[in-house]
């Protein structure tokens, strides 16, 4: 019982991988696409998300500043997620819907990238966070599931939304790391060109 159980999870992310790999293709490109124009202009991106997403904000940011798969020089990249002096502070004075917003404010430029990242669309200091990046002139690449939530309404035409078809955290979290192995994979290939089989 338990081993099935177990199975069926695996079966479950697998079949949501298969529906959502034609469904994400298009925005994932656009995201490569937006993520590639910033990174060749001198920008840089700052990633954010809550609990597992903030997890995947710091694997994103890791794997751009030290390497993903091929070697290359580091790629800028941010998670605002990680410094605890930070976070305690804006959470202290302000209040914990500011502490991403705060940072995109100090450390965003005009043509940086905002990597957005909630599985409900409706985490209310990545909200504030978006609001920052648009008063800055950025453009935010959405990582979300169950439909969006209100970060679908807050994106402008030139922002990218990556919507896991899912209502299930667990599954729309699966999906997001996926997409960002393929955000990496492609800006790689972008910047580098097929890698040569030695």
């Amino acid at each position: 019982m338990l081993e099935q159980r177990i199975q069926q999870q695996f079966f479950d992310s697998a079949d949501l991988k298969y529906a959502a790999a034609e469904i994400l293709s298009k925005p994932i490109a656009d995201a490569v696409n937006t993520v590639v124009g910033c990174i060749t202009a001198g920008g840089k991106v700052l990633a954010c998300g809550n609990g597992g997403s903030a997890s995947d904000a710091q694997h994103f940011a890791a794997e751009f500043v030290g390497r993903f798969e091929r070697e290359r020089p580091g790629l800028a990249a941010i998670a605002l997620t990680t410094d605890t002096s930070i976070l305690t502070a804006i959470g202290n004075d302000y209040d914990f819907n500011s502490i991403y917003s705060k940072q995109v404010q100090a450390l965003g430029a005009p043509g940086d990238v905002l990597l957005a990242i909630s599985t409900s669309g409706n985490s209310a200091n990545v909200l504030a966070a978006v609001e920052a990046a648009r008063a800055k002139d950025m453009t935010v690449v959405a990582l979300t599931g169950r439909g969006g939530g209100k970060l679908r309404e807050r994106l402008g035409e030139t922002d990218v939304h990556i919507c896991v078809p899912h209502e299930r955290t667990a599954r729309i979290q699966e999906v997001h790391i996926l997409v960002l192995h393929c955000l990496c994979d492609a800006v790689d290939l972008q910047l580098l060109g097929e890698q040569e089989n030695t």
